[in-house]
């Protein structure tokens, strides 16, 4: 089939000329030129440096700007900055989709050929601890801190990745008391203003677990706009506020492209969530099918700085609440409340200033970092640590409002687990032996409700697995959980060896009381003097009339009406003591006396008396008994 150009055939007379043209100026018409796709990729090798990622995706730095690292796929990414520079170069002929494609698989196969780097999001540690910061601007400056202060780079020695959902921070600057100004944007105490800061001077500190910043209080005190000038401060988005994620890919994919994420309004923690959110706290990694794929996979890694704010959670899994950080909020005033454009005002304007300051402390806290030491290391030991460094630098005692915090979280949990209860009254009621139980015991010994809630184990391996999931807080409070023995015979079933420590070993409603003394053990004077634990002779049972039973066996009766111990007389006199006071009250069941005459029963009053007959009656040889 013949082609036409133009209305002409190759063999007529303009195409003729056309072909003498380009032979005159050194082009060869017979020999086609690069393809699209090669062009793009010459364009790629001579602009930028690519590699590949420690979790496999590729990226390209361009040679002689920033040092920021572009995905070579997604909107922001070197496929459309090739793109943009292919039409600049072709006098506004823009690549084929099909051009890109095949450019983008050539350069991922040279990016794998280099060796891998890390790409780091807002924050990066180097190997001589100082740290940087990415303000995100577009020409890539960073603040560098080290313990002798912080100063602002025009490029940073390391690589930054950047998403969507980061915006720039702005220039720190010296200007009054940066940590004032943020202490008058923030509606908490004192105590939870150190402990606030403390957390972002943290939040700046990468490679270390950091806890979950929980904002909680009723309606009108601030949460939300607390919380997101707080992430503000460490990375600004467009969204600093986000709603719960509905499935573990959604979350991952916004955990992987932001330093610091807010949960808003989070009533309810599914099991889920809150698996994902210790995951992320400690660091995560996420495998997921490649696009356009089905036999390679894509890998998420990531570890952020997280905050929520509630009223109420309701009942959070142990190991998340002993990851919480809980600033608790009163509730504003009406005549101290102000509105939100003013707030955006102030805050705004006092950015600069609120990071200058937390970069002159950061830089105090690294250099007492190395002389640290914690004589307990608590579940989150490495903040525990910086808190110990902020504590010694400014004066304050952030660790111990961390550990109220840690243990108020955790008594929040066993409140909202019914079956935690019931073992809490179990063990504490148990003695200082405690228990050595199997699931099926355990479930069969603790006391259920009449309707069971949700959460009650159904059998014994949901029991055991919920008390292995409680045993972190139940430690908190004092109860041991010891599941390292089995039966020896038998199923050889796990034991579980529950006992309470000596100061949490209350009686629970119900139980037993304690032993009272016998009548050789007399009590000092003072001795014992806190009501919880003294032994006396006043406890919390119904007085027994005298003259009926209602004693246990072998235990003393209380006191006649009118008997009091005073605090030179021992509160177990010797029965018939002389001059002891109630000497004729017997401390323990005597057989009532009968008379030697009749063998009737005699009035107790006529035995005290020294009589052993009724009036009237003689001894006879023989009594009844």
């Amino acid at each position: 089939m013949t082609q036409h150009v133009n209305g002409h055939t190759p063999h007529s007379p303009s195409a003729a000329m056309a072909k003498e043209i380009l032979t005159a100026n050194g082009v060869d018409p017979d020999k086609k030129g690069p393809s699209q796709a090669t062009q793009l990729v010459a364009l790629a090798r001579e602009r930028y440096d690519l590699f590949m990622s420690d979790d496999g995706r590729p990226y390209g730095v361009k040679v002689d700007g920033p040092n920021l690292a572009l995905p070579l796929r997604g909107k922001a990414g070197l496929r459309s900055q090739l793109a943009r520079i292919y039409t600049d170069v072709n006098g506004g002929t823009v690549p084929s989709q099909s051009a890109l494609a095949d450019a983008m698989t050539v350069l991922e196969g040279l990016a794998a050929n280099a060796d891998p780097r890390t790409p780091h999001l807002r924050v990066a540690r180097r190997e001589d601890d100082s740290i940087l910061i990415d303000l995100g601007t577009s020409d890539g400056r960073c603040v560098h801190v080290t313990p002798d202060g912080w100063q602002i780079l025009p490029d940073s020695p390391i690589v930054f990745r950047r998403s969507g959902a980061m915006k720039p921070l702005p220039v720190p600057i010296r200007d009054g008391d940066g940590l004032a100004k943020l202490r008058d944007l923030l509606n908490t105490t004192e105590e939870g203003f150190h402990l606030l800061v403390a957390f972002l001077l943290a939040a700046f500190i990468p490679n270390l677990p950091h806890p979950i910043l929980a904002f909680r209080g009723e309606q009108g005190t601030g949460k939300s706009k607390g919380a997101a000038m707080v992430i503000g401060i460490i990375d600004p988005s467009g969204a600093p506020k986000r709603t719960a994620p509905r499935d573990l890919k959604s979350w991952s994919v916004q955990a992987f492209n932001s330093w610091a994420i807010c949960l808003d309004n989070i009533s309810i923690i599914p099991d889920w969530l809150s698996d994902a959110l210790c995951r992320a706290v400690t660091g995560d990694g996420v495998v997921d099918r490649a696009l356009f794929t089905d036999d390679d996979v894509v890998v998420l890694e990531f570890r952020r700085v997280l905050a929520m704010t509630t009223i109420d959670a309701g009942a959070l899994a142990g190991d998340l609440a002993e990851r919480l950080l809980t600033i608790e909020l009163q509730l504003i005033p009406d005549h101290r409340r102000r509105e939100e454009a003013e707030l955006d005002r102030a805050y705004a304007d006092a950015h600069p200033a609120i990071l200058a300051s937390l970069f002159d402390l950061l830089a105090q806290v690294l250099k007492a970092l190395p002389t640290v030491e914690l004589t307990e290391r608590p579940r989150m030991a490495d903040f525990a640590r910086v808190l110990a460094a902020v504590d010694h630098v400014t004066g304050w005692h952030t660790q111990a409002s961390y550990k109220a915090t840690a243990a108020d979280a955790v008594a929040d949990v066993l409140d909202g687990e019914p079956f935690a209860q019931a073992v809490v009254d179990l063990v504490r009621a148990s003695g200082p032996d405690g228990l050595t139980v199997t699931a099926a015991q355990l479930l069969e010994s603790v006391t259920a409700p009449e309707k069971l809630p949700k959460k009650w184990p159904k059998d014994p391996t949901r029991a055991a697995g919920q008390l292995k999931r409680l045993a972190p807080a139940l430690r908190t409070i004092g109860i041991d959980v010891d599941d390292s023995k089995r039966q020896p015979d038998g199923n050889r079933s796990r034991l579980y060896r529950l006992t309470a420590s000596e100061k949490h070993r209350i009686p629970a409603p119900g139980a037993p009381a304690a032993p009272e003394p016998t009548p050789d053990q007399h009590q000092s004077p003072g001795a014992n003097t806190n009501p919880s634990t003294r032994t006396s002779t006043h406890s919390t049972r119904e007085p027994t009339p005298p003259g009926t039973a209602g004693t246990a066996p072998g235990a003393a009766p209380l006191p006649a009406p009118g008997h009091h111990t005073t605090p030179d007389q021992p509160e177990h006199p010797s029965p018939g003591a002389p001059g002891a006071p109630g000497a004729d009250l017997h401390l323990f069941s005597a057989p009532t006396p009968t008379c030697q005459g009749c063998g009737d029963p005699m009035d107790p009053s006529l035995a005290a008396a020294g009589e052993s007959t009724h009036p009237g009656c003689h001894p006879t040889p023989t009594t009844r008994s």
